[in-house]
């Protein structure tokens, strides 16, 4: 796969029903709710990696019929390290299905980097949607992110002879600078983060569990632990995020609710780039298809 090939992404978001985002090229499975052995059926043998954003079971429970069918030992399971639901979990599914092992169960702690190839890693990001405690987080985003090598400014215009001289002394280190590329960001469930952390993502897979933000809790802010479409927009907007893929909708809204919603939102932040839509009780096949 180029650093500049369309991905191929499956999904499922319902707010409290479930959550699963499936990316073919980097066998990377997003969250595991139900129904995402039946989702992706056969395709459930290329996931190499599960990255689990926190212990809500709308996020989670897809996983014993999964793991049952899909354990080996290149299987990776990774889960916030500060979360006890999922060495339980683990447990549990270990007695309930004995004749099945091999999967690894790996806690990340937020900035861990998992590589999935040589320049290709998932880094795990703290968010908010479980209150952080210092040192603790119990809610993870991730972040797929490219990483190529750049030549040092004080090397620019030197000869191909000359560089290699330099490296043969001073070894490739000491004349590039590693550069990163975020290629997708999983967001999970979410509060608004307004800090840059989704600035240059080519896709942002983002929820959006109310269409306002009056909608949410305008007593005290401090307890909504979900994010809104409009909020999500206006984020957007003043972003260089590529494409952008809004799930995790409340089954409180129809589809023409929904749909009206992202296109009034959208005249009031104009953006140029592709919004893609996961609506609530239907699966999105090749998501990307087209932006």
């Amino acid at each position: 796969m180029s650093s500049d090939h369309r991905l191929t992404i499956t999904g499922y978001s319902t707010a409290l029903f479930s959550t699963w985002y499936f990316v073919d090229e980097l066998g990377c499975l997003f969250d595991c709710g139900d129904g995402v052995s039946a989702g992706l059926l056969q395709k459930s043998r290329k996931v190499k990696h599960v990255f689990i954003s926190h212990a809500d079971r709308d996020h989670l429970a897809g996983l014993l019929q999964f793991n049952q069918l899909n354990a080996r030992p290149e299987l990776s399971i990774y889960y916030p390290r500060h979360s006890g639901s999922f060495p339980a979990l683990a447990g549990f599914m270990g007695k309930f299905d004995p004749q099945i092992s091999g999967a690894k169960w790996i806690p990340l702690d937020p900035g861990d980097e998992v590589p999935l190839r040589s320049d290709l890693v998932v880094r795990a990001v703290a968010n908010r949607h479980v209150p952080i405690l210092p040192g603790r987080s119990k809610s993870l985003s991730y972040f797929v992110e490219a990483i190529s090598n750049k030549l040092k400014p004080e090397y620019v215009g030197l000869s191909g002879k000359e560089i290699v001289a330099i490296k043969m002394e001073k070894g490739k280190a000491a004349i590039v600078e590693p550069i990163r590329r975020t290629k997708l960001v999983y967001s999970g469930d979410t509060p608004i983060e307004t800090d840059g952390r989704y600035d240059d993502a080519d896709v942002l897979i983002h929820e959006a569990t109310f269409l306002t933000e009056e909608e949410m809790n305008p007593a005290d802010p401090s307890l909504n632990r979900h994010s809104s479409l409009d909020q999500v927009m206006q984020m957007v907007s003043q972003s260089r995020i590529k494409t952008l893929v809004l799930g995790h909708f409340s089954t409180r809204y129809d589809e023409r609710q929904i749909l009206q919603a992202v296109a009034q939102i959208r005249e009031r932040y104009p953006m140029e780039i592709p919004i893609k839509v996961i609506l609530p009780g239907k699966i999105g096949r090749d998501i990307l298809a087209d932006a």
